[in-house]
């Protein structure tokens, strides 16, 4: 997705990689396992034609760029446009989410789900507009996306998540959501076009069913 910070050195196989885009549209890689999600104050659902004006104007901020992996800067309705258009075919990610306001249908940002090759671990990527930063609604959003995953991928056992070291809100959200320090490495910036220093949290089932039952912090 847009916003995912993959580890150094992770890559599509050369064998995907030669294949065309419409070839690697898998039935798994399709929206139809990708429910709405709402939450207290949200509404995530798939992106469509109406987001692609807030898409670009949000995500047309080096402050949000900066701190993904494969946002470009400057971010124009063309690249507004493709996404949305990329999405719905299913090449971008497993699942991903434009994030709404419940109260009035808002777009303020997106996040998703990346399945890894091992078949047991996905890897959540996020990003929130500026306007919106500051009022919790990027843990809210997480936690729902979290929960989506467990309780409805019983083959996945473990969740990713990674930010960049200097992104201190983000780690704050990843910690909050019950993610657990597994070590540091680089992670390419396409807005930078250079390699950023990262932080790689994990979730395991386990732990978030545990955290489920005593409510501290999902």
């Amino acid at each position: 997705m847009q916003g995912e910070l993959l580890r150094e050195g992770q890559s599509r196989s050369p064998r995907e990689d030669q294949r065309s885009p419409k070839e690697r549209l898998r039935p798994e890689r399709l929206r139809t396992d990708c429910p709405v999600l709402l939450s207290e104050r949200l509404v995530m659902r798939a992106p469509h034609e109406e987001d692609i004006d807030a898409l670009a104007h949000l995500a047309n901020n080096a402050k949000v760029a900066t701190m993904v992996s494969r946002m470009p800067h400057p971010y124009t309705a063309n690249d507004a446009a493709d996404f949305v258009r990329r999405t719905k075919n299913g090449e971008i990610g497993k699942c991903v989410y434009a994030i709404t306001k419940a109260e009035n249908g808002a777009f303020v940002g997106c996040c998703g789900v990346e399945p890894h090759l091992d078949g047991r671990t996905v890897e959540i990527g996020y990003w929130l507009g500026e306007p919106y930063w500051n009022q919790g609604f990027m843990t809210e959003a997480c936690h729902a996306l979290v929960d989506m995953v467990f309780r409805t991928r019983q083959d996945v056992d473990q969740i990713d998540a990674r930010c960049r070291v200097m992104n201190v809100a983000s780690r704050r959200v990843i910690q909050k959501c019950g993610f657990q320090f597994q070590g540091s490495g680089l992670a390419a910036s396409l807005a930078l076009g250079s390699n950023v220093p990262v932080e790689w949290y994990r979730l395991d089932r386990k732990t978030w069913m545990s955290l489920r039952s005593w409510g501290s912090v999902l």
